[in-house]
């Protein structure tokens, strides 16, 4: 399940880079998000069985992290760390679970209009505001570490390199490399906009993936840029797929 999981989040991550590429150009007619690339499967012939293996390979991963967090993440030893970052990735998959049967199920709808509206939420109530600002420097500080992890490499001693002829390791390595520093940055980007959003006290500054592919079209040579963090992201997903096949589980 672990496995299947893996391969649905490769999946997933190739579609949002795809339908990023497309803003990019101008073709875009999705969401470059979670649900944007749900809702694109959705609209295909084989949308229904695809979506219906991805949401239960989103389970199958979930219960994995759930199950690091319980009881101790392979390779890395019992501590809290790596239990607590597994606990938050369970939820995280467990969530996109939900909106692969959400999509499913005909019922989904804008994902960053619903985050800004929580946000806002939040925001109104006592200590709101820096509970909101708390959250987006936890997630800025886990793409700066996605960042280092990309750069250094470190993804590669979770993998089974000695199943690897020496040329499939080399391109899983420069998979790796691209696609972690490319979705770490972006989630950078998440966590700032997120903190911009409770020093300002303006909601509508939140956003998901989407909001912060946004960001990057919207700075100098923004397509340029957007078009290059896209592929980064789409990368990942390959890498993803590698992961999928070599990861120790």
């Amino acid at each position: 399940m672990a496995r299947f999981g893996l391969a649905a989040r490769g999946v997933i991550y190739i579609l949002i880079g795809w339908l990023a590429i497309e803003l990019a150009i101008g073709h875009s007619a999705q969401q470059p998000n979670q649900v944007g690339a749900l809702q694109l499967l959705a609209s295909k012939s084989y949308g229904l069985i695809t979506l219906w293996l991805i949401g239960i390979g989103f389970v199958g991963y979930a219960l994995w992290r759930l199950s690091e967090a319980a009881f101790g993440v392979t390779g890395e030893g019992n501590g809290a760390g790596p239990r607590i970052k597994s606990l938050v990735r369970g939820i995280v998959y467990a969530f996109l679970a939900y909106l692969t049967f959400q999509v499913i199920s005909g019922s989904s709808s804008n994902q960053t209009h619903k985050q800004q509206d929580l946000t806002a939420k939040v925001m109104h109530h006592t200590g709101g505001q820096w509970l909101v600002g708390l959250v987006g420097l936890i997630i800025a500080i886990v793409g700066v570490t996605l960042v280092i992890e990309g750069i250094k490499h470190k993804f590669m001693k979770q993998l089974r390199t000695g199943e690897m002829s020496r040329r499939t390791r080399m391109v899983v390595e420069r998979l790796g490399m691209i696609g972690t520093t490319a979705r770490g940055v972006v989630f950078a980007i998440v966590g700032a906009l997120i903190i911009d959003a409770a020093v300002t006290f303006s909601p509508k500054k939140s956003g998901g993936l989407d909001k912060a592919l946004l960001t990057l079209r919207h700075q100098a040579f923004g397509e340029f840029l957007l078009l290059i963090f896209a592929v980064g992201l789409l990368i990942f997903g390959v890498y993803g797929l590698c992961e999928a096949r070599w990861r120790r589980v």
